[in-house]
């Protein structure tokens, strides 16, 4: 009896210096998660007919075209931006003033070039920018929302654990059903409102980043 009150003893002080479990924090919503079909409608009792819609249905034209929601379509990144701005600025001023004193009087002993006076200003100022850009990848997402004017949401990211880090790339936009060819790929420069996002975070996107005392000299620096 003694060595099993002891042995019960020892296991609650075992269970009371534990540290307790904690619950891991769901991850937050990134706001591109795919969209999941709507569950098929209950079965319908058999009718005799040879068309049933419980079974769903795919027009001859259509054919398996994605138009319905939760259908994957492919799409293909094919972004390409160039940008170039150039200004110039230019301004030149002069002018002059002579007076002859006069040879009698208070004002005789100035010499006749003492009240002459010119003044000349110039200004020249140049800027340029220059920025370009370009991305290509492919990426499958979801349908999201089907419109009645013949156009859907879609929305879809792709993560990649690699051993550096985490990268991800992350697409949303407005698409016609009609421009869907025939193997549900869709080039990204027909989509409207196109919201892409590349990002990751690990060691190779932190060794690319300024660190936190260099940005903070940076912001406070007057030159």
């Amino acid at each position: 009896m003694v060595a099993r009150a002891l042995l019960l003893a020892g296991t609650a002080l075992a269970v009371l210096a534990a540290p307790p479990v904690m619950a891991r924090k769901p991850p937050k919503p990134s706001g591109f998660e795919p969209t999941l079909p709507a569950p098929p409608p209950p079965t319908q009792p058999a009718t005799g007919g040879i068309f049933s819609v419980s079974a769903g249905y795919a027009p001859l034209h259509g054919g398996t075209r994605a138009a319905r929601v939760g259908d994957p379509l492919t799409i293909l990144l094919v972004e390409s931006t160039t940008a170039a701005k150039t200004a110039g600025s230019r301004s030149q001023k002069g002018g002059g003033a002579a007076i002859v004193p006069p040879t009698s009087g208070p004002l005789s002993f100035l010499k006749p070039d003492a009240l002459n006076a010119s003044s000349s200003s110039t200004f020249n100022g140049q800027g340029s920018a220059t920025q370009t850009s370009s991305l290509s990848s492919v990426l499958s997402v979801t349908i999201a929302e089907v419109r009645p004017n013949g156009t859907a949401l879609v929305r879809g990211e792709k993560k990649m654990l690699v051993s550096q880090g985490d990268e991800w790339v992350r697409f949303s936009g407005i698409v016609r059903l009609a421009d869907i060819d025939e193997d549900n790929t869709l080039a990204s420069t027909r989509v409207a409102d196109a919201r892409i996002e590349y990002a990751g975070k690990g060691a190779i996107m932190r060794s690319g980043r300024q660190g936190w005392l260099g940005q903070f000299f940076n912001r406070i620096s007057p030159f």
